[in-house]
């Protein structure tokens, strides 16, 4: 699986349809006295209703190519099933009046229909992408339902079609959208052969959650050991969010607004990945800490700064319970790791494993409020994640099919971001970056991580001397 902008998937041409839910009658909305997550309502204070493209730089979505032929009827079936077993995606946020907090309301699953909606002015391959990332952009948003979107390419010379799901980041997650393919595919051949779809206990609602995660945040305090965390990560830099270290600060261009370099690349194949986490099992390690050890270590090596900080994204889904939900169940916690005076690959490792356990207690305590509380104004500009997709149900037998995760194109001046992904069939990465930060120093930067891995796999990695940081580099 790879993490990608629609731009960099190529649609094969063919016939689109769009597919929308809507509720039967306006009475099926009824008021939801569970609360929205502490993270759902700040994103709904800080969207803007005046927005005409209100996704843009926000929507996130799965797209993969259905090994099986076009039915509209499953289709639709599909879209309604879907609905009706994730109560979350049949749920929105609405607010009453200027300043009043945002309330929940939700629809039942039988007051849901599907809407199709043919596009006959769009079938050429190199056109799809940009209609429908316009569509996503302008249908898109936490304040108006539905929160997703569904398109359907028909191929004219084959038994298959390309699906897409895009949906607003309140409803749906990295890991819920790696869920999407199994999850359609079941369906969809359930419902052409007639067989009986299951009832899963393994997707309870995204408002359930948000009772847990309200509860969670009403235990922060000033001086509980979370606080005391953020605290401890935000007094080392004024109170500011981290920068990626290797990127200066004249880079930014907060005057004019480009968007940003991005890329997917594939970094070791499977058996090399096997290796480096034989490697690290005989020391002791969990691949997490020998990726992010091998991220610190590489920005040592570029930017000449030991001290590699950043926010982590987290999933926080409690339970098995939750574990093929719908919906957004992420938290952020802090990442400080140093490369130690000895300059070795060895001390990042060490205190990467410190750090990751460190902040294990904080997964599950909403960054948010610990925030407010500490009167931090700032948001994060660099931030990685690390996830194991062979954990991902089916992921053995969509191996074969055309696919990707989607995210949006990005306009920030100053925020990168990393995904790494390993999977079965290796590891990559995709990154997105400032347009003003070359992309010959992030190509450096992915080469020297890589080179730390392969080394960590065939033996220590030596002490090294500092590389000169090049042109448009500097120490953060």
């Amino acid at each position: 699986m790879e993490y990608t902008c629609l731009s960099d998937f190529p649609i094969r041409s063919g016939n689109l349809t769009l597919w929308r839910t809507e509720a039967e009658t306006a009475e099926a909305w009824e008021l939801d006295n569970r609360p929205l997550t502490s993270q759902h309502e700040k994103y709904c204070g800080e969207f803007d209703s005046l927005d005409e493209r209100p996704g843009r730089g926000k929507w996130i979505g799965t797209i993969f190519e259905m090994d099986a032929p076009l039915d509209r009827r499953a289709v639709r079936d599909l879209i309604w099933v879907w609905h009706a077993r994730h109560e979350g995606l049949r749920t929105t946020a609405r607010v009453a009046a200027p300043g009043a907090r945002p309330a929940r309301f939700t629809c039942s699953a039988l007051g849901v229909k599907v809407i199709r909606e043919v596009v006959d002015t769009v079938s050429d391959g190199e056109e799809l992408g940009p209609y429908l990332s316009a569509e996503f952009e302008r249908r898109l948003s936490p304040a108006a339902w539905p929160h997703c979107l569904v398109a359907t390419v028909e191929h004219r010379d084959t038994d298959d079609f390309t699906v897409l799901v895009a949906a607003d980041h309140s409803v749906m997650d990295a890991y819920g959208q790696a869920l999407i393919i199994n999850e359609f595919r079941a369906l969809y051949r359930a419902l052409l052969d007639g067989s009986r779809i299951e009832a899963l206990t393994t997707c309870a609602s995204s408002a359930d959650y948000a009772v847990l995660e309200r509860q969670a945040a009403a235990t922060v305090t000033a001086d509980c050991p979370a606080t005391l965390a953020w605290r401890n990560f935000f007094d080392s830099s004024d109170g500011k969010f981290p920068s990626f270290p290797p990127l200066p600060a004249t880079v930014h261009d907060t005057a004019r607004e480009t968007e940003q370099h991005s890329f997917s690349r594939w970094l070791l194949d499977n058996p090399e990945s096997d290796l480096i986490e034989a490697a690290a099992t005989a020391r002791g390690y969990r691949l997490t800490a020998v990726i992010f050890a091998a991220l610190a270590y590489a920005s040592y090596r570029v930017s000449g700064t030991s001290e590699f900080r950043t926010i982590m994204p987290v999933a926080t889904r409690p339970s098995a319970q939750w574990a093929e939900s719908m919906g957004w169940f992420v938290n952020i916690v802090p990442l400080s790791i140093t490369v130690g005076p000895d300059r070795s690959f060895d001390s990042a490792l060490h205190d990467a494993a410190a750090s990751l356990k460190a902040v294990r207690p904080l997964i599950l305590v909403p960054a948010g409020p610990v925030c407010e509380l500490l009167e931090i104004a700032d948001t994060p500009r660099f931030g990685v994640s690390f996830v194991d997709m062979r954990r991902v149900p089916g992921v053995d037998t969509i191996g074969s099919l055309r696919h990707r995760l989607l995210r949006a194109e990005s306009y920030s001046p100053d925020e990168v971001y990393f995904w790494v992904g390993r999977t079965v069939d290796g590891l990559n990465i995709s990154t997105r970056f400032p347009a003003s930060f070359p992309l010959s120093e992030m190509d450096r930067f992915i080469g020297e991580f890589v080179g730390s891995l392969r080394e960590f796999a065939g033996g220590a990695v030596p002490a090294l001397e500092v590389i000169d940081a090049a042109v448009g580099c500097g120490a953060a």
